[in-house]
């Protein structure tokens, strides 16, 4: 005997084993008997065709071979929710059932009974169900609410739900799950393919207290986000990650309180979509890694000026893009309250082969930058960046039409496109001195270094080694450096160094975090090391 279809099989999401599915079709497949399901694979690779099947087209599919009939029998149309989250912790009717001998009590040859366990351990499911706070069923089948008002009934301080990887279908579904959630704060449906409001939804208090919510490959476009954001009063943070997002609109009166937004793995547009989202009044945080960004400007700022846009953005990941422009990079400068930035992986990068240098030019590009790729930047690290950037760039200073006589200063607009910072660099420290610039090659980053001799006092039997170490490698690197030396693991090595300015005394190098010039080691200072 087959298995009962539902009503509503068309759309609607099925497991067949392990493998995800949307029902295309329901019906007779002729010459064949009976009934069947076309479904379209999440893997194209497990179907067989296009819902094609002799001559005959019963349904469409994305991908030329996603299709496949199934009988009703292999589909699994998945279970409500709170049957999934009494599977998921223990708590449902058939573990009872499996202990049911426990109600009973033996005395000599009679057999007492204990009449109303069985309520007793309902009320005890209902107890630990109220407890639950944070509820995850991620792949547990769920693709319906269930009987209404249950879900309020017995799960009375839920807060967190992961609802991920499941077989929910609409949007309505997680509505009516929500809607008998009444503190619901967290809410995650990513990895649910599923049909959002084609029209701008009612505002309800279904969502009134919602802060996070994650939407991550649920095939949402941006303009349904915005057709359901009324809908979301409160929401702080808002996960978007592979949904095949190419153009953004502006939110109009919604997303107003957004802190933190996700749109990585979405191929952009181009640069100008962020145009669209750059006046969200307190969004801080925006992830974009390979959003296919090829550029970013502002354009409504000149050298120099603050942007408008992005008011409060704080941190900025643009890591695995196409950026390919230094000017991008200045562009960022513009960002009134920019603080941490990700930018790895981008062509740019490809410019520079020295790491150490690279990172010092993007220091000296954003001058409000406090972290980089993670990287906390402290104080001296930025002084020598800056430095250094004033004096690579002088030469190139002087040739634009710069002067040390302030009356005479005019570097050429070319030059200020490339080098915005570089008139407030001289306005901090100074135009560079003649003597800097003139008869030899500016300092770079990468020969500014250190004559250090590295000593093993406990060792005598270990020579002293002399090297030269950039005053911008970390205590970290310099251990990494002497563990091949030496053969030592560095979590083992303990590091100081003398100075004949310090009369004999040695400083501990005891932050491994910390680069060289943050101890003002010298040329000709002795390295300690011992273990």
């Amino acid at each position: 005997m087959s298995a009962p279809v539902p009503a509503d099989a068309p759309g609607r999401r099925v497991l067949c084993g392990a493998e995800y599915a949307t029902v295309r079709y329901v019906g007779g497949v002729p010459p064949t008997a009976g009934v069947w399901l076309g479904v379209e694979w999440d893997d194209p690779q497990r179907g067989k065709h296009d819902g094609t099947y002799e001559g005959t087209q019963y349904f469409k599919c994305r991908h030329p071979r996603g299709g496949s009939f199934i009988r009703p029998n292999k589909a699994n149309f998945g279970v409500d929710f709170l049957t999934a989250v009494k599977d998921r912790y223990g708590l449902n009717d058939e573990q009872d059932v499996q202990h049911g001998t426990e109600n009973t009590l033996v005395f000599g040859k009679k057999t007492v009974e204990f009449v109303g366990m069985d309520s007793i351990a309902e009320q005890q499911r209902q107890v630990q169900l109220n407890q639950l706070v944070d509820i995850s069923v991620r792949e547990c089948a769920v693709s319906h609410a269930g009987q209404k008002e249950e879900i309020s009934r017995t799960c009375t301080n839920i807060r967190h739900i992961n609802l991920s990887k499941n077989l929910i279908s609409s949007w309505e579904t997680v509505t009516a799950i929500a809607s008998q959630v009444q503190n619901l704060e967290t809410l995650n449906i990513s990895e649910n393919k599923m049909k959002f409001p084609a029209t701008s939804t009612s505002v309800s208090s279904v969502f009134s207290k919602l802060r996070i919510l994650a939407l991550n490959q649920t095939e949402i476009t941006w303009t349904e986000v915005l057709l359901c954001a009324p809908g979301w009063p409160a929401l702080e943070e808002l996960y978007l990650t592979s949904n095949n997002i190419t153009v953004l609109e502006r939110p109009d009166n919604v997303l107003q309180t957004l802190k933190l937004l996700d749109l990585s793995d979405n191929q952009l547009l181009d640069g100008n979509q962020l145009h669209l989202i750059a006046h969200l009044p307190r969004l801080e945080q925006l992830i974009l890694r390979n959003a296919g960004i090829s550029s970013i400007h502002f354009p409504d700022a000149g050298f120099g000026c603050k942007t408008k846009m992005f008011p409060s953005l704080k941190r900025l990941a643009i890591n695995d893009n196409k950026i390919s422009q230094w000017s991008s990079i200045n562009e960022l400068d513009k960002l009134p309250s920019l603080r941490s930035l990700q930018c790895h992986n981008n062509p740019f990068m490809d410019t520079e082969k020295n790491p150490e240098t690279l990172r010092q030019l993007i220091i000296a590009k954003i001058s409000q930058l406090e972290v980089l790729n993670k990287s906390e930047i402290l104080p001296a690290e930025r002084k020598g960046a800056e430095l250094d950037y004033r004096k690579i760039f002088g030469n190139d200073w002087l040739a634009a039409g710069g002067n040390w006589n302030p009356e005479k200063n005019k570097p050429s607009e070319e030059f200020l496109a490339a080098h915005p910072r570089y008139p407030s660099l001289c306005l901090k420290y100074g135009a560079p001195e003649e003597g800097e610039l003139k008869g030899r090659q500016p300092l770079t980053l990468k020969n500014q270094l250190l004559t250090l001799t590295i000593k093993c006092p406990e060792k005598p039997e270990q020579k002293p080694v002399e090297k030269k170490l950039p005053e911008s490698m970390t205590v970290q690197r310099v251990k990494g450096l002497l563990y091949r030396l030496l053969k030592i693991p560095g979590s083992e090595l303990k590091l100081s160094y003398e100075s004949s300015k310090l009369e004999g005394k040695e400083v501990e190098l005891d932050n491994d975090l910390k680069p060289l010039q943050f101890y003002s080691i010298e040329s000709g200072d002795c390295v300690l090391v011992r273990w």
